[in-house]
């Protein structure tokens, strides 16, 4: 007995094949949604909320290393600066700062009632804090921030991406002068910055601010590493 066939050999008409076709499109269209995904996958955090919880999370900060450096020349006395702080307002570190023109580097250790600065030559001379704080304040890159962030506006979160091993999300901010230059001293102008927020916890990664004739980048990492702050060995 002959077997019977699926699909006839003839060429006539087939019925079946317009019931297959728009079964197969439908299944192609599901296979090609699935691969790309939905948009919900794919979506940024909202920008406000970011900085929100960036600014909580950077008020219950106990230490971090910072960096501040500049390309370029932008019109800001602070060159460069390094160090740790802590949430006590000590810190130690160097400093680069243009002084009447003229670029001068510290070493410094900033106590809660003391304060010690090295220069190029020569060891530690101890000063007071006000004499220290009254040529930068390193504590305001921890105090400063949280008011910074939480007065950013026209925040819109643009991409994620690493900023050095961490994973976080960069967001665009305008930001006021009036904050802005506690934290970077010589800022005399609102400026459109970038910001990078960590997506692990909130914290604040970098800063970037581009200003006239350069830009200044602030790194924060190592949160909350021990950090002993003490009078220099003589």
């Amino acid at each position: 007995m002959a077997q019977a066939s699926y699909w006839p050999v003839n060429h006539g008409y087939d019925p079946r094949v317009k019931r297959f076709v728009p079964l197969l499109l439908s299944v192609f269209s599901l296979i090609i949604t699935g691969c790309g995904g939905g948009a919900s996958d794919t979506a940024l955090p909202g920008a406000p909320d970011l900085l929100s919880k960036s600014a909580t999370a950077m008020k219950a900060v106990k230490t971090v290393h910072f960096t501040i450096g500049t390309e370029g020349k932008p019109a800001v006395p602070v060159k460069r600066a390094e160090g740790d702080l802590t949430s006590a307002a000590e810190a130690k570190g160097s400093l680069q700062i243009e002084v009447l023109g003229n670029l001068q580097e510290f070493e410094f250790v900033l106590l809660k009632d003391a304060a010690y600065v090295k220069g190029a030559t020569g060891g530690f001379q101890k000063w007071t804090r006000q004499q220290v704080l009254a040529i930068y304040d390193p504590s305001t890159v921890l105090t400063g921030v949280p008011q910074l962030l939480s007065t950013a506006v026209d925040a819109h979160t643009e991409a994620a991406e690493k900023v050095g091993e961490a994973d976080a999300y960069k967001v665009g901010v305008t930001l006021s002068q009036q904050v802005l230059s506690k934290l970077v001293p010589g800022v005399n102008q609102g400026v459109n910055g970038t910001v990078w927020v960590a997506k692990a916890d909130s914290r604040l990664a970098k800063i970037e601010l581009p200003l006239s004739g350069g830009t200044v980048t602030v790194l924060l990492n190592d949160y909350d590493a021990p950090v002993t702050v003490a009078p220099p060995v003589s």
